[in-house]
């Protein structure tokens, strides 16, 4: 697989990946900033809705499940929670915005 295919199917193994507390995935949420794959390497950029949010390092080891266990070509997962730019509920995917019933 090329890099833009690692990257997709990273994607998809994080579209497994819930938000607890409103149970819609992280990739709909707009929680996952950029994907990068370096040698074998996967490096995850996530924000979370709020700083005071404490559910940081339970999604951090549900999204290293979900990608070291799927795509064999990446043996490492980094994670790391970024806060530039603030997260809004714009990045949210019309999905996850209907399953909240922000829109119809």
């Amino acid at each position: 697989m090329n890099q833009k295919d690692i990257q997709a199917s990273i994607l998809d193994a994080l579209r497994e990946v819930e938000d607890p507390e409103v149970g819609i995935n992280i990739v709909d949420l707009g929680l996952i900033y950029g994907i990068e794959v370096e040698e074998g390497r996967a490096i995850v950029e996530m924000t979370m809705t709020t700083p005071a949010c404490p559910l940081f390092s339970a999604l951090e080891s549900r999204i290293r499940e979900a990608i070291q266990g799927k795509i064999p070509e990446i043996r490492e997962v980094e994670v790391r929670l970024v806060w530039e730019p603030p997260w809004s509920s714009e990045r949210m995917s019309p999905e996850a915005r209907r399953q909240l019933g922000w829109e119809e």
